[in-house]
């Protein structure tokens, strides 16, 4: 099924999974779909492997964690940040490197203080590669990190490339 992207979210200077000036990090992009799940988009490389030409598994787990845990912005204009509590990561097939990925997260419900999603991480021909569950607190950026946006540069970075429509 075809989906609008709504709206691209920032990236920041130094995070492992959006940072666009960490060396080794994997400076891929997210966006909101029409239907309220979030889409990251990442083409990971060698510096990204456990065994040749393989996805590691804790980056596996690190993108489908901070795709859902990124999801909530969606519903609250990123006032809200979630703080992984738990997280289960299962392998269904070996993940390559060298080509762009996509990961799909949603939020699967919430309440006050937390809420739980779930995401997959899919193959360029749209198998599963990976799923993720995962459960988080709600909490204010200021009460979690240091975070000052502008030396942290966290902005929307438009690219010629940008997707306007995704098919899932």
């Amino acid at each position: 099924m075809r989906y609008e992207i709504k709206r691209k979210q920032q990236n920041s200077k130094m995070c492992l999974v959006c940072g666009l000036k960490n060396p080794h990090g994997l400076k891929g992009a997210f966006y909101e779909l029409e239907n309220e799940e979030l889409l990251y988009l990442f083409t990971p490389t060698e510096e990204h492997q456990s065994y040749p030409n393989r996805l590691h598994g804790g980056i596996t787990t690190a993108v489908l964690d901070e795709t859902i845990g990124r999801a909530i912005m969606i519903r609250y204009n990123e006032m809200v940040w979630g703080v992984t509590v738990e997280f289960t990561t299962k392998f269904k097939k070996p993940i390559p490197l060298n080509q762009e990925l996509r990961v799909v997260g949603r939020i699967t419900s919430e309440n006050n203080r937390f809420f739980e999603g779930t995401g997959e991480l899919l193959l360029p021909g749209g198998e599963v590669g990976a799923t993720g569950t995962g459960k988080y607190m709600k909490m204010p950026l200021e009460k979690i990190a240091d975070f000052d946006e502008a030396e942290q540069e966290w902005k929307v970075v438009p690219k010629s490339g940008d997707p306007t429509s995704v098919d899932l």
